[in-house]
């Protein structure tokens, strides 16, 4: 017998795994996110580095996707990804992004809003020099958010590139990173009846933090 989807306006989760208070956060919202990014690693989240990027073009139409977290230090969220594409040529035309993390696992969510900038060179080359022979070829090989004919464009792509650089993988200059250098971040924890918590934080011209609570 065939069973019958659900109805979208069913499909609901009641969520009652934690909660979140202004002490727990602390006063250093980076120290807290790395803390529940351990905790999400602990949790065997699936793609616990995944997070949406969010950009918006020069004439104001917006563009979403799921990219991989690849550093984070004491200025900002380190992703890679190649210059020429879309959420590249948003970033040139309009540097404020937005981030969320979305760990299901643990009933949390993380918001980011920011500003994105390249990395140093240095930075891209060592991160580069670091991802599978694969990855780095397919870096050279597709012409990322470029129409092309057919999926044989890539595969020649890929393997002319193998035969030009063997194993000597050099980083394409079109490629590389970016740092959202977060102006504020936002740490959701699921609670029961839709009674969530979210503790606010937004980042002052002197440098500071300032920590709220934000209603559901």
């Amino acid at each position: 017998m065939a069973v019958s989807p659900q109805n979208i306006a069913d499909i609901r989760k009641d969520y009652q795994l934690a909660a979140l208070d202004e002490k727990t956060v602390g006063d250093d919202p980076f120290a807290f996110f790395h803390k529940w990014f351990a905790e999400a690693q602990i949790s065997h989240a699936d793609e616990v580095n995944a997070m949406a990027l969010a950009t918006v073009n020069a004439m104001g139409i917006p563009h979403a996707r799921i990219v991989l977290l690849k550093g984070l230090d004491e200025k900002g969220f380190v992703f890679f990804t190649n210059y020429n594409s879309v959420k590249g040529q948003d970033i040139s035309e309009n540097p404020n992004v937005s981030l969320v993390f979305f760990w299901k696992e643990l009933e949390r969510q993380v918001c980011i809003e920011g500003v994105a900038e390249k990395v140093s060179a240095e930075e891209s080359d060592a991160y580069f020099a670091s991802r599978p022979e694969g990855s780095r070829l397919g870096a050279w090989a597709s012409p990322q958010s470029q129409l092309i004919p057919g999926r044989a464009v890539l595969d020649e792509n890929y393997n002319k590139y193998q035969q030009e650089f063997g194993s000597d993988i050099p980083r394409p200059l079109h490629w590389g990173g970016y740092r959202v250098i977060p102006t504020q971040i936002e740490f959701w924890q699921g609670r029961s009846s839709r009674m969530h918590d979210r503790i606010f934080f937004t980042l002052d011209a002197d440098g500071s933090w300032q920590k709220n609570r934000l209603a559901p």
